[in-house]
């Protein structure tokens, strides 16, 4: 054999295993491998030794499943912003079972975590054995696991990560337009939020039609819609958004970006925010092919990436493919009210719906015309001795009249609230309005 040092860079990070980090340098030693170590993140790391050392080229471990793989082929250059290099990636298709294979087989030492039940290491925070290996039994105190490559079923390769709340996000959540979400009232309330994935939204050559289909129907179920957005078709701006709504909400609707076109980033945008791998499912790939036959290409249907591990499918005898649910985050695949009225149905009539029937909102709306500033202050302080009930004011028009609204659970305090505004006032100022 040729002696041929390979030049090789590792990232130490604080919160890394000491097993990690032991096993990285007994492998150096192992293999004669010119190691060195940066302590800063990934981007200026790179940026820095690049420029000290140019290279035109870095073998990496990605796999088809990673977030960060989408798009991505053998040989990819580096992404725009970053230094420029070629990616190598060597085991692009493999699946965790090849990996593990390949070890086994060739007798290459591993990390000894993967002996405990570890079977995808993050950091020493939000990384844990791998529950589906645990074989602890009722006569035993201690928890023991097998080896991570007796784990079956390679999807579930990161189950032992557990991304950590911050305690911003488990502070109880409280909206500023009425309705107190705390105490008392938290138990009648379940939040969700709508995020549409959409560049033509954007550039207003689409209308979004769908998120106000679906604030509709949430209402009509007794759910509060806490937020929705409109995201640009970007892996990272989508999992941004559901990364803050997912610990925020008890529900996410996802819709738009799903396929199989360079834009259908939604699905890995999802991943990147539980931060777990895409993974080929056999059974939405099943689901799949009945529906499109065989036409994909390579060894496997690209549209039967999901995320690993998280994924539950909804399955009705209506659908022809399932509904996708990444623990709280539905994905929707439809594209026109038509669709999704379809869709919503069939999530409903689930046996194992995550949408409860919550009681449902009684609203009352008043009509004035009566001036902003007449009413501000009243109803300023009306939404302070009503604070179970939403009251909020819109216009038509400015020439037109100040529709109030009130929206609550309890019929009595609605209906209390919309006739101490219309005592503060003169006989006749407001008359019930329907919105509908």
């Amino acid at each position: 054999m040729l002696k041929c040092p390979i030049r090789t860079i590792y990232f130490e990070c604080p919160c890394a295993f000491p097993e990690i980090n032991s096993f990285t340098y007994e492998t150096a030693a192992a293999y004669d491998l010119q190691l060195e170590i940066m302590r800063s993140d990934f981007k200026s790391g790179l940026e820095s030794l690049l420029k000290e050392k140019p290279i035109k080229a870095i073998f990496l471990g990605t796999r088809i499943g990673d977030p960060n793989a989408v798009g991505q082929e053998q040989f990819s250059p580096s992404s725009t912003g970053w230094p420029p290099f070629m990616r190598v990636n060597p085991i692009l298709d493999w699946s965790y079972r090849d990996v593990w294979a390949f070890i086994l087989t060739c007798k290459v030492k591993y990390c000894s975590l993967y002996d405990q039940g570890y079977t995808s290491i993050g950091s020493i925070y939000d990384t844990v054995p791998n529950a589906l290996l645990s074989t602890a039994d009722s006569s035993s105190t201690k928890e023991n696991f097998k080896p991570a490559y007796m784990l079956s079923d390679g999807r579930l390769e990161r189950a032992g990560r557990a991304k950590k709340i911050s305690s911003k996000c488990e502070s109880t959540h409280v909206l500023s337009n009425g309705m107190d979400n705390t105490g008392a009232h938290r138990s009648s309330f379940l939040t969700a939020s709508i995020i549409a994935v959409g560049d033509e939204i954007l550039f207003g050559t689409a209308e979004d039609q769908i998120g106000a289909t679906l604030c509709q129907k949430l209402y009509a179920t007794g759910w509060q819609v806490a937020h929705i957005a409109v995201v640009q078709n970007d892996v990272d701006s989508v999992a941004e958004e559901v990364e803050q709504r997912k610990s925020r909400d008890d529900i996410v609707f996802l819709f738009g970006g799903l396929g199989p076109l360079h834009s259908d980033v939604s699905v890995a945008g999802v991943a990147k925010a539980f931060g777990v791998c895409l993974a080929p499912d056999e059974e939405f790939e099943e689901s799949l092919r009945h529906l499109i036959g065989d036409h994909c290409t390579g060894d496997h249907n690209e549209l039967a990436l999901l995320p690993e591990g998280i994924t539950e499918l909804l399955h009705h005898e209506t659908l022809p493919v399932p509904l996708i649910k990444c623990r709280n985050v539905i994905i929707f695949a439809a594209t026109n009210i038509c669709e999704l009225e379809t869709q919503w149905e069939c999530l409903l009539e689930l046996s194992n719906t995550p949408l409860v029937q919550m009681a449902p909102f009684i609203s009352k709306h008043l009509s004035t015309m009566l001036s902003d500033i007449e009413t501000a202050q009243v109803i300023s302080k009306l939404r302070m001795d009503f604070p179970d009930i939403y009251i909020g004011c819109h216009r038509k028009s400015r020439a037109g009249p100040l529709i109030i609204s009130f929206v609550g659970k309890n019929k009595i305090r609605v209906e209390l609230a919309a006739e101490k505004l219309s005592r503060r006032f003169h006989a006749g100022a407001f008359c019930e309005f329907s919105c509908d």
